[in-house]
């Protein structure tokens, strides 16, 4: 019988219990830092070499591993033929599915203008937005290969403009997935390079003789990747790092137990430490719920998995109403929040800490993982507090604008020099000073 723990939040101690359940430290192993470490600086110091090295051993190529970088090349005549080789079915639901992501972000795209206007006196300041010239994405190929991660990566990428799309994916024992390659056709990955780990991280980073050095490197991967992004971080971008996944349901107990205990178990069954948390107000649903949830378990290929998230880092929270179990979803502020409720648009406006919201009983979180169209790569860990999914901004930056005109200038430049001489940098205000007409 599985032993799911369950909270009150009028219980005295329920806010210390639930910030030790909510706490997750993601530091880093110190062995995992120095073999990053290790990894990053041979990679940039032997490039293709240390590449080759690393991937024979830890992906256990076959036949004597790989002589060189040309052998993990992946070309588009292959991505092709792992697409056209998919049942018919599977097929078609990649297509729709990277069609509805392309359609959000299209629509998001329109969202991130650049704008400019122009002062009385003729000066001109705005903003450019432009697309990133090269972008790496990082696809796990590890203990699960994740083809909807391809679409949700390089189909935002694909809009915002990016110039160069370059994918690694691992390929343990040389085993390369047909569906992953599948996606990467669909998403117009430009170029696929079968490596992954610390070293692929450092290639797509610093270059190599093969690989290019991009501007931003995105996509999950295993604790030696998300410890290579932080080491890399700052040469290039990131996206985020990722904790573990995340899903919060606050239920009125109008929905169906068995569909909440299901939900439960989607995020449940991606990793032990992933998180699965129930509030409601009705401590007989959540009975049901718990009913629910032992009789589906044993259905569940992963149960093991399944079992050890919900004992660990679950819970079953009786509030005292929908109103407070908002305010405790603010608090826990989770990747996935899903709002199974007669009214969820009532509640959805008393959240300001979300990473996505699923409104409404049909709306199961599995549905944004693969083919709604907003972005399933979300902030984990309570950072929903301050950031964002993934989306056609990460893919872009922006640009000041400043064209300063004459009569501008006379204005702006007695400004400038008044503060900056104030600052002690009279270059600064020496500069703005013989642009005014009346200098001597």
């Amino acid at each position: 019988m599985i032993q799911i723990r369950k909270l009150d939040s009028a219980a005295i101690d329920f806010q210390e219990t639930l910030d030790n359940l909510l706490a997750f430290e993601a530091d880093t192993d110190t062995a995992i830092e120095h073999a990053v470490t290790e990894i990053i600086a041979q990679v940039r110091g032997r490039g293709d070499e240390a590449v080759l090295d690393y991937t024979n051993k830890f992906d256990r190529i076959p036949n004597g591993g790989a002589q060189d970088m040309a052998a993990f090349e992946i070309g588009q005549a292959e991505l092709d033929a792992a697409l056209a080789a998919l049942p018919e079915a599977r097929r078609a639901a990649l297509q729709v599915a990277a069609e509805r992501i392309r359609v959000f972000h299209e629509r998001q795209k329109q969202e991130l203008q650049g704008f400019t206007y122009t002062e009385a006196d003729g000066t001109v300041l705005g903003q450019r937005i432009t697309p990133l010239d090269r972008v790496g994405i990082y696809v796990p190929g590890g203990k699960a290969a994740y083809p909807s991660s391809v679409l949700m990566n390089a189909v935002p990428a694909k809009v915002a403009g990016v110039g160069e799309i370059v994918m690694v994916v691992p390929t343990p024992d040389g085993v390369r997935n047909q569906m992953v390659l599948a996606a990467a056709a669909i998403a117009g990955v430009d170029r696929v390079i079968g490596i992954g780990g610390a070293q692929a991280v450092a290639a797509l980073a610093y270059g190599t003789e093969t690989i290019q050095p991009v501007d931003k490197i995105v996509g999950p991967g295993n604790a030696y990747v998300a410890a290579a992004k932080r080491r890399v971080f700052g040469t290039v971008g990131i996206d985020m790092i990722a904790g573990p996944s995340e899903i919060l349901v606050i239920c009125d107990g109008t929905t169906d137990p068995d569909w909440v205990a299901m939900d439960l178990f989607s995020q449940a069954e991606h990793d032990e430490l992933a998180q699965a948390i129930l509030l409601c107000p009705d401590a007989d649903y959540i009975a049901r719920v718990e009913a629910s949830i032992a009789r589906l378990l044993p259905t569940m290929p992963r149960q093991e998995t399944i079992t050890t998230s919900l004992t660990d880092r679950g819970a079953l929270i009786k509030v005292r109403d929908m109103a407070e179990a908002c305010a405790i979803a603010n608090s826990i502020a989770a990747e996935h929040l899903e709002i199974s409720a007669e009214n969820p648009q009532q509640w959805a406006d008393q959240i300001r800490h979300a990473g996505a919201m699923f409104l409404g009983r049909f709306s199961s979180e599995s549905l944004g993982d693969y083919c709604c169209g907003p972005n399933h790569v979300l902030p984990t860990s309570r950072t929903a507090r301050f950031s964002s999914p993934l989306g056609v901004y990460d893919f872009q930056k922006r640009s000041s604008i400043i064209q300063v005109s004459e009569a501008g200038a006379q204005t702006l430049g007695k400004i400038a020099a008044e503060l900056a001489y104030g600052e002690g940098l009279q270059a600064h205000a020496r500069s703005a000073e013989l642009r005014l007409k009346n200098e001597d």
